[in-house]
């Protein structure tokens, strides 16, 4: 008999969970047993400044939410507000309001990715595969709508967005690794989270609102071009530390000596 364990990491808005899959199989492969599914939580880290504010005000949110709202509602309003964001910027370009318009659906998509998987745990409605695929799905196409309306709006360079973007899914996939090789999910960096983000995205609305100018060394720039410089910067480092870091640990995890006596000698 043969036993094979794969374990793959998901997550239900907050909540991720990693799946073991144990096959076992005869050497000929004429029977299989049926697939057994056990889930293990992964431990999470959330160290951002809001944590402690923003965990209060979801649970509080959630247990008064009405009963015909359920979280793929919210997951669903959470993309629109994101894509709606992203065409606020757009708007923003012949209309300095849509700056305005922007930090609204900044507060909607707050509303809905972050509380989706409060609800789900709140009422015991959990899907942990389809809640992981789905929520890390819609980051990634909102993120694409978000930074594209800010790069069609004027407001930041396409060439700064695009490596802002590049940069934000190089760290995206660094932390999904790192979920499935080392069981740890990390939802901040810096003790800054997603929601410490969308307050200072929000933060440079209002100035751009406003008509602040960026003056550095007596030459004028776009505000969101340096703060996109900074925020490039700023995951680019992060993303290579945590590789680094996460390559140490799982080199010390398993060293090639023991792999190597564990296998035993071969003939």
């Amino acid at each position: 008999m043969e036993r094979m364990d794969i374990a793959v990491p998901f997550k239900q808005g907050h909540d991720v969970k990693s799946l073991s899959l144990n096959l076992s199989a005869t050497p000929e492969g004429a029977s299989r047993a049926a697939p057994q599914h056990t889930f293990q939580n992964a431990r999470r880290e959330q160290l951002s400044i809001l944590t402690p504010l923003e965990k209060k005000c979801l649970a509080w949110l959630a247990h008064r939410m009405p009963a015909f709202v359920n979280s793929d509602h919210l997951t669903t309003l959470g993309f629109l507000a994101m894509a709606l964001a992203g065409a606020s910027f757009w708007l923003a370009r012949w209309n300095h309001a849509g700056y305005l318009v922007v930090i609204f659906w900044l507060a909607v998509n707050w509303f809905g990715d972050s509380l989706d998987g409060t609800l789900a745990r709140t009422r015991n409605h959990l899907r942990p595969k389809y809640g992981f695929y789905v929520d890390h799905i819609v980051d990634t196409f909102g993120a694409l709508f978000l930074l594209g309306g800010m790069a069609l709006s004027g407001c930041m360079s396409t060439g700064v967005a695009a490596g802002l973007l590049i940069t934000y899914f190089l760290l995206a996939i660094e932390i999904y690794l790192a979920t499935y090789t080392l069981g740890t999910f990390h939802l901040s960096f810096w003790k800054l989270g997603p929601t410490e983000l969308r307050v200072v995205l929000a933060i440079g609305c209002l100035a751009l609102y406003r008509g602040t100018p960026v003056h550095i060394a007596g030459a004028a720039y776009r505000l969101f071009d340096v703060g996109g410089g900074v925020a490039i910067a700023g995951l680019l480092v992060t993303a290579i530390a945590a590789t680094v870091r996460h390559t140490i640990l799982l080199y010390r995890a398993e060293p090639l000596g023991a792999a190597g006596a564990a296998a035993g000698p071969k003939h």
